[in-house]
């Protein structure tokens, strides 16, 4: 009832604005969120990769520490493009794991105890409604995407020099609107689930088989017919293939199949197959289709009462 209290109190106040109204929603839910035992250790372990990553940019540029380690520097990691590329794809690991334990009860828990109406009949309105959802979900995964991926940038920019910096400013660019594509996407499509289905068991299992379901029958599709469309209906394939676009790795041939097919359609006939990967502007136009779709589903079960017909 906190909560509530607090959005009439912000209405009813004169030195309260739209945007300290909007805030209440994020304030309360960090704090629950935050309770829970097995979200706060899995929310440290989050930061495990970034430490390691930092430990393995310092012993770059520190020759004592090679030495007394007697490690030779063409043994680590090079500090390049692949190097941010694979943090931004680990940290977003993690960032799936933090959305489904915590998105899904955040509409979810409002539909089933009738909430809404309290929350969309005066102090807010819909997009504000949303979008304090959104910003529970944006905030924690920030904290462990691009906030460390710009932090450690920053690190080998000041041990590289400056210029490091500047030639290789756009990663930067690339570390934050990577995170924000990935941030955004599995705020809204976990938010939409969240409208759709009030169990919280069950609506975390509906976001997991929404990332592996589809990417088990992608590799079926791939193995088969000796291709890479199958990523099409990848997400997790989708948003790595626009990573590596990002950081400017993206290569369309991936494999080549120069011989004896092993497959029952083509009857181990001799091929040449070249493996290609869907172009990149196909995997924005999908992940902008589903973020689109799920806006669509959010404007149509986020509302004050239920229109029956």
């Amino acid at each position: 009832m906190a909560v509530y209290e607090h959005l009439y109190g912000a209405y009813d106040g004169e030195s309260h604005t739209a945007f300290s109204r909007f805030l209440v929603i994020p304030r309360y839910a960090l704090r629950e969120t935050f309770k829970s035992k097995l979200f706060t250790t899995i929310f440290i372990l989050c930061f495990i990769y970034p430490l390691i990553a930092t430990i393995l940019v310092y012993l770059h540029h520190n020759v004592n520490a090679l030495a007394l380690l007697q490690i030779n520097v063409r043994e680590l990691l090079p500090i390049d493009a692949s190097f941010f590329r694979t943090f931004l794809e680990v940290q977003g690991a993690f960032a799936f794991i933090l959305t489904v334990l915590v998105a899904p009860p955040l509409i979810s828990r409002d539909l089933s105890n009738n909430a809404l109406p309290l929350y969309l009949c005066r102090p807010l309105s819909r997009t504000e409604y949303v979008l304090g959802k959104m910003a529970v979900v944006g905030f924690l995964l920030s904290l462990v995407t691009w906030v460390p991926g710009l932090l450690l940038f920053l690190f080998q920019a000041s041990l590289a020099g400056v210029s490091w910096l500047w030639s290789n400013l756009w990663m930067a660019w690339s570390i934050f609107f990577g995170s924000m594509i990935w941030i955004i996407l599995l705020s809204l499509l976990a938010l939409a689930i969240s409208s759709l289905v009030k169990w919280r068991v069950v609506a975390s299992g509906a976001l997991l088989g929404l990332f592996f379901v589809p990417s088990a029958f992608g590799e079926i599709i791939n193995n088969l017919f000796l291709t890479r469309a199958g990523h099409l209906i990848s997400m997790w394939a989708t948003m790595n293939n626009i990573w590596l676009g990002l950081f400017g790795l993206f290569v369309r041939q991936t494999g080549r199949i120069n011989g004896k097919v092993v497959n029952p359609i083509y009857d181990g006939q001799i091929m040449d197959i070249k493996l290609l990967e869907p172009p990149l502007w196909a995997s924005w136009l999908l992940i902008a289709a589903v973020c689109a779709f799920c806006v669509w589903l959010l404007s149509r079960k986020v509302r004050a009462y239920e229109v029956i017909k």
